[in-house]
């Protein structure tokens, strides 16, 4: 009689045990400690080599400045915007602390699931108890995370830089658009993640398409002095409007409207969001 009891004891399972048909997730809610992992993880991973990742792209992004303030800075040039002069210098400081930002975030979240692939180490992705928003917030939330590092470490040296001024005027339009342009960048750089095959795709992409786009969205210039055919080019470029927001937010003056800017840039996380869910929720280039 002991032996049975025991026995129907053993077979038993516990009230809060969740009982589940193969392929049904037994994890109905957020797996709040396998996103955390992913994304300690990620972070890790570009921390390891933070001279690379971090500190030399904020040099490489001071050099721009003083470059342009020493050639142009120093003549006295100023910039209109809105009917408003502004120093040259403090023109384009806020736009190459976003341009750095992008750039960084797009190289962060392009690496992540193609050296996987190229290692053949993507089961370590796929396998783990994640779902598909959960794997990409984890990718996306490394991603702003460098570029957020990156863009602070080239606002500090700005600050120490004289006859530069980068103190916020609006917080929020720095924050919205810093955090909403470094997405952007980032989940484009998950969809190249996924498409290329080699590291080479991945930087055709980014001197090809991510380094065009940044360099001509009027990090340099304002798009007021451009002809009319040049300006609606502008106005195409995405680029343009992440990087006008950002630097109304330091100077309290853009030559693009905030609010349409702040919901284009929103709708395109969106889109983005979107079609990166769909490309990695059907395996497309990551599962044979």
């Amino acid at each position: 009689m002991a032996t049975a009891s025991s026995d129907v004891a053993m077979t038993e399972q516990p009230s809060n045990w969740v009982r589940a048909e193969p392929g049904v997730p037994v994890i109905r809610n957020v797996n709040w400690g396998g996103l955390r992992t992913l994304y300690v993880k990620e972070v890790r991973r570009f921390f390891k080599v933070q001279l690379q990742t971090v500190w030399a792209p904020a040099i490489t992004t001071l050099l721009f400045l003083v470059i342009f303030t020493v050639a142009l800075g120093r003549s006295g040039r100023v910039v209109t915007l809105q009917g408003r002069e502004v120093h040259f210098a403090d023109f384009i400081a806020p736009g190459l602390i976003m341009m750095g930002m992008l750039q960084n975030a797009f190289a962060n979240a392009s690496f992540s699931l193609l050296v996987g692939k190229m290692q053949g180490n993507i089961v370590d992705y796929l396998m783990p108890p994640l779902s598909t928003g959960e794997l990409i917030a984890a990718l996306i939330g490394a991603a702003v995370t460098r570029a957020v590092l990156v863009g602070c470490a080239v606002w500090l040296a700005m600050l120490l830089w004289p006859g530069v001024h980068v103190i916020p005027h609006h917080f929020w339009a720095v924050a919205w658009f810093g955090l909403t342009g470094a997405a952007m960048l980032g989940f484009f750089g998950l969809l190249t993640s996924i498409w290329a095959d080699k590291f080479d795709h991945a930087a055709a992409v980014s001197n090809f398409v991510v380094a065009p786009l940044s360099l001509l969205s009027g990090t340099f210039y304002s798009i007021e002095s451009l002809a009319p055919a040049f300006r609606a080019v502008s106005h195409a470029n995405p680029f343009f409007y992440v990087i006008s927001g950002f630097r109304f937010g330091f100077l309290g003056h853009s030559d693009s409207p905030i609010l349409f800017g702040a919901l284009l840039i929103l709708v395109i996380d969106l889109l983005l969001w979107a079609l990166c869910y769909t490309l990695l929720r059907r395996g497309w280039k990551l599962k044979s």
